[in-house]
């Protein structure tokens, strides 16, 4: 059922190839208003020819965005689409629990094996069809809501105790129709359903019963490192946003958990004073963001980085709150915080420049 994965590599090259083009239209057209070049007619003609075959050939093979204005119009026709998933994706869901009770138990799981294959021929019907994804989203994601149904109504059906188990194959189905259809919004859904797993596994290893998981934020340490690993999966560079999807729940799984700690350390494994283990967690929540700076800034990962800038400000502000909040007048408190803020932009600024003069080749 999935379209292949060179394909969506070219989608996405396409689109990125008519964006060059029209921002070439627009740098060329103010380099000839101030002065600074002045093309022939025959070079204008011949490079307008290239750009009018290509972008008809892009547009005719991959659906692609060929102006600003047909962009405004993809956007809203991408919010259109997640709007109508969520809808008849609770339009199934509310379908069934109306009318549940008036089928014999036979026809119950008819119904939902019947549904939930139903689902995922249409997703493949329209994915092979629809150049634009919209109604593949909308199919992908009624899909996973008839599947999520089978899986749990099943086990009502058949007096299945509830258990962490189920998240493993949704997180499966999403992550699997996510990459056939090359739709974010079902590998985040996806990645949520294999971090609540793998956190509940890790909690059921130290005795913790699997819904109050979250009773133990370290359960979440290890879905951080798995999600950070799969990033760097070569499968993820053929899916434009996938490998940075990864990084940034990465970073979240790991990142709100130590912030948590932070503030409140009793609710650790760590058999240590409460304070010793908000300390610690303080300094590797820290070093941490820190890390996600350095490393977002250095290897062009723009979400990493603006992720670990947002985590070092919350875990600066936190920190503050503990030393001055209680012996601060509050109008000095906040005075504090504005000021701490212009020194993390002045800081931001002077690395941008670093940055700036060693990608000229500059010395510093």
């Amino acid at each position: 059922m999935t379209e292949q994965a060179p394909d969506i590599a070219a989608r996405h090259q396409a689109q990125q190839r008519a964006d060059d083009i029209e921002t070439f239209r627009r740098e060329l057209a103010r380099l000839e208003a101030e002065g600074v070049l002045s093309l022939d007619t025959t070079t204008r003609q011949a490079i307008a020819a290239h750009h009018r075959v290509l972008l008809a050939r892009y547009a005719a093979d991959h659906d692609i965005d060929r102006s600003q204005r047909a962009r405004q119009l993809s956007l809203g026709m991408r919010a259109a689409s997640l709007l109508g998933a969520l809808a008849l994706a609770a339009s199934v869901f509310f379908l069934f629990y109306q009318f549940w009770g008036l089928f014999p138990e036979t026809a119950q799981v008819a119904i939902l094996i019947v549904s939930a294959v139903a689902g995922l021929g249409l997703t493949a019907y329209l994915q092979k069809r629809d150049t634009t994804g919209y109604f593949t989203k909308l199919a992908a994601l009624v899909a996973l809501a008839c599947f999520v149904l089978n899986v749990s109504m099943l086990g009502q059906i058949y007096n299945v105790m509830p258990s962490d188990r189920a998240l493993l194959p949704w997180a499966a189905m999403a992550l699997l129709l996510a990459y056939a259809c090359d739709l974010r919004l079902l590998l985040g859904v996806g990645i949520l359903c294999l971090v609540a797993f793998v956190s509940a596994r890790v909690g059921s290893w130290y005795g913790i019963y699997w819904p109050n998981v979250g009773e133990r934020p370290e359960n979440f340490f290890v879905a951080a490192l798995l999600l950070l690993a799969i990033s760097r999966l070569t499968v993820n560079h053929r899916h434009s946003g996938f490998a940075a999807i990864y990084r940034v729940f990465g970073l979240l799984t790991a990142l709100i958990p130590m912030l948590f700690l932070g503030q409140w350390g009793y609710f650790s494994y760590l058999d240590l004073p409460p304070k010793l283990v908000e300390g610690a967690y303080q300094l590797l929540g820290f070093a941490a963001s820190a890390l996600a700076i350095w490393i977002g800034t250095r290897r062009d990962w723009p979400e990493t980085a603006n992720t670990g800038i947002a985590f070092f400000v919350l875990f600066l502000y936190a920190k503050l709150y503990d030393w001055w909040w209680a012996v601060m007048p509050k109008y000095l408190f906040f005075l504090v915080l504005g000021l701490s803020a212009l020194l993390i932009l002045l800081i931001l600024k002077r690395l941008r420049g670093v940055i700036g003069r060693t990608e000229r080749g500059d010395t510093p």
